[in-house]
C-alpha cells in the first residue's frame, strides 16, 4: 500500500498546498506554468515542502513529456540517455531530484542540453544552489526558493488526511495538532508520516491528541524516520551545540551522523557557515581552521576523515561565541531595502576621465596612509545614512579592543 503521502499528493496547481509567493495567483512561476514558458530552474528549499511534487504538477499542467532521475542513482550514462530520448520529443522536461548530489562531471553533462532546450530541467535541491550547482548550469537556471509550510497549510493537509480517512471507513478525530504540528516542522511528509503511524497504532473510531501522538511517535520512531527525517533535527542539534559551547553535546552529535554515514562535506560546510555566523571576530581563526577542514574532508574522505571533523568541532565549540559581523550584514541589506540605491558620495567615486574630475569626482578624498594612524575622518556612507551605525562590537575580548580603537577614531559613533 502507498504512504499516505503519496497518496495525497496533488497532481493539479489549485490543489497544491504553501508557496503562494511562487505559486498563488498572480505570482511569478504561476504565471510562468500559465503561459507554458517556464524556463529552466531550480527549486531550492527544506524537504517536505513539495519540489518533486510542483515538477510533477507541471509537466501534467503542460502536457509535456517528463523524465526523472535521482541524482544518488543517477549517473552520466542515465543523464545522456534521457538526453537521447528527450531529442525526439518535444521540450521534454528532466526533473533531478537532490540535484546537489551530482558530480561536477555529471552537471557539465547537462550544460549542452539545457543550452540548446532539447529539455528544461528542474532540478530539486536542500541545499545552497550557489554552493553546490556549478556556475555555467546555475546562469542558466532560475532558483525558486520555498518555504518551510505555514500553520494554515498543515492544517489543510491535516482536513485532508481525516477526509481520506473517513472515505475509507476509518473514522478519526484529530482533536489536538499541536504535537504534529510540531513534529512536522513545517514537513508535509513528516506529518503525514505521523498520522499514518498514530492510526495504524489507534485503530478505528478513535480521537487524537496530543498526548498520544507523542506516545506513539516516540514508541515508533524508527519507522518515523525510516527515511532519515531525523537529517535535520541532528543537524541542528550538532550546530546549536556548538554555538552554545558544549564540546561533548558537538561530538555526541556529529558521531551520530557519522554513525549514519551521513556526506562529511555537508557537516564539514555547515561547521564552516558556523565560523562565521557564530563566531566571527571574536576568534576569526575559526574560519580558517573549518575552511581547512572542509578542504581536508574533500581530500580524504571516511573514515580517517571523521578525526578532522571532531577537532575542527571540538575547535569550534571551544571557541569565543560573536554573531556580530553576522548582525551587520543582515542590518545593512534590510537598510537597502528600506532606502533604495542611494548615490555614492562624490568624494568617494572613480575618476579615470577629464570630465569626471571637472564635476567633482573623487575631490576631497583623503587618502587615508597619509595621515598619522592611517586614519583620517572622513564621510564614506550616502548623505542620507550619515551617523548610522551596522556593526555593534560584541562582548568578548577580541571586540573589545576593536571598539576601542573605533571609540577613538569614530568617537561619535562609538563609545568606549
Amino acid at each position: 500500500m502507498q504512504p499516505l503521502a503519496e497518496i495525497l499528493r496533488p497532481s493539479t496547481i489549485e490543489d497544491y498546498i504553501g508557496q503562494s509567493h511562487l505559486v498563488g495567483q498572480g505570482a511569478i512561476l504561476r504565471n510562468a506554468i500559465e503561459n507554458d514558458s517556464i524556463p529552466s530552474m531550480i527549486l531550492w528549499g527544506p524537504p517536505g515542502v513539495g519540489k518533486t511534487t510542483l515538477a510533477n504538477i507541471i509537466a501534467n499542467k503542460l502536457f509535456r513529456p517528463f523524465y526523472a532521475l535521482s541524482a544518488i542513482n543517477s549517473g552520466v550514462k542515465d543523464v545522456r540517455d534521457v538526453i537521447e530520448k528527450a531529442k525526439q520529443g518535444d521540450r521534454s522536461i528532466l526533473f533531478i531530484d537532490e540535484i546537489h548530489r551530482f558530480s561536477k562531471s555529471q552537471q557539465d553533462s547537462l550544460l549542452g542540453a539545457v543550452e540548446q532546450g532539447i529539455v528544461t530541467l528542474i532540478g530539486a535541491t536542500t541545499e545552497n544552489p550557489s554552493f553546490e550547482v556549478i556556475s555555467p548550469l546555475l546562469s542558466r537556471c532560475q532558483v525558486y526558493v520555498l518555504k518551510n509550510l505555514e500553520k494554515e497549510d498543515l492544517i489543510n493537509l491535516i482536513n485532508r488526511a481525516e477526509d481520506y480517512y473517513s472515505q475509507h471507513n476509518i473514522k478519526i478525530e484529530i482533536k489536538e495538532t499541536e504535537a504534529l504540528m510540531r513534529i512536522s516542522g513545517g514537513d508535509a511528509r513528516k506529518l503525514l508520516n505521523a498520522i499514518e503511524i498514530v492510526v495504524s497504532q489507534i485503530g478505528k473510531d478513535r480521537v487524537i491528541t496530543n498526548e498520544r501522538v507523542t506516545t506513539i511517535i516516540q514508541q515508533n520512531l524508527s519507522i518515523y524516520d525510516k527515511k532519515g527525517e531525523m537529517h535535520y533535527d541532528i543537524i541542528s542539534a550538532f550546530i546549536k551545540s556548538m554555538r552554545g559551547s558544549d564540546p561533548n553535546a558537538s561530538v555526541y552529535w556529529l558521531a551520530r551522523m557519522i554513525a549514519s554515514g551521513e556526506d562529511p562535506l555537508f557537516i564539514a560546510r555547515r561547521m564552516l557557515i558556523l565560523a562565521s555566523e557564530d563566531i566571527g571576530i571574536a576568534n576569526p581563526n575559526a574560519l580558517l581552521i573549518a575552511n581547512s577542514c572542509f578542504e581536508a574532508v574533500n581530500k580524504i574522505g571516511y573514515p580517517e576523515c571523521r578525526i578532522i571533523l571532531s577537532q575542527t568541532a571540538v575547535y569550534l565549540a571551544t571557541s569565543p561565541k560573536s554573531n556580530s559581523t553576522y548582525l551587520a550584514i543582515d542590518s545593512a541589506l534590510e537598510l537597502i531595502r528600506k532606502t533604495g540605491d542611494l548615490p555614492v558620495p562624490l568624494h568617494l567615486r572613480n575618476s579615470p576621465t577629464k570630465l569626471m574630475k571637472e564635476i567633482g569626482y573623487g575631490e576631497n578624498y583623503h587618502y587615508a596612509h597619509s595621515y598619522e594612524n592611517n586614519f583620517v575622518p572622513m564621510q564614506f556612507l550616502p548623505d542620507g545614512l550619515i551617523g548610522t551605525k551596522l556593526y555593534e562590537p560584541a562582548n568578548n575580548s577580541k571586540e573589545k579592543e576593536i571598539l576601542k580603537s573605533l571609540s577613538i577614531m569614530w568617537k561619535d559613533y562609538y563609545n568606549y
